[in-house]
């Protein structure tokens, strides 16, 4: 149980991070862009984050109950890489205020995702299939993103 906990710490502690450089920008430069139709409103993102990071964090769990198994440590670790690239979209986008690069990493972003997932669903289906919503919400963000820079 708690390694449990803890991997969904390390999952939540991405989140908090990229937070350092959200809050600051969305009142101020965030609110001043022009935004597509369908942009969700800004109190939706952080639920929306917090649900995503604990998914992560169980699937990172049940890979590392199977860390015995041959590609869960590989796997485990390319999860750790995919964090850093999820806290550097924040950094890119809210810190650097560079919606174009933003996009560039999140496309990068979304394929770490991607292939974390069918890592993991290989090992336990449970955990792969834990990663849909997250492919799902990235692909959603990366399409915002894109506007967002076009529109700007």
């Amino acid at each position: 149980m708690i390694a449990l906990i803890i991997s969904i710490i390390i999952a939540q502690l991405a989140g908090l991070i990229g937070s350092i450089f959200t809050f600051s920008s969305i009142p101020t430069w965030y609110a001043g862009l022009v935004k597509p139709v369908f942009s969700p409103p800004n109190w939706l993102f952080g639920p929306a984050w917090i649900l995503l990071y604990t998914l992560m964090g169980i699937a990172a769990y049940l890979i590392w109950k199977k860390r015995q198994i041959k590609g869960a440590k590989t796997s485990l670790w390319l999860y750790g890489i995919h964090l850093i690239f999820n806290v550097l979209w924040t950094v890119i986008f809210f810190g650097m205020k560079n919606p174009g690069l933003a996009f560039a990493e999140i496309i990068i972003l979304w394929a770490l995702i991607l292939i974390v997932a069918m890592k993991f669903y290989k090992i336990k289906k449970s955990a792969g299939l834990l990663f849909i919503p997250y492919i799902a919400w990235v692909a959603f963000a990366a399409i915002l993103n894109l506007a967002i820079w076009r529109l700007n």
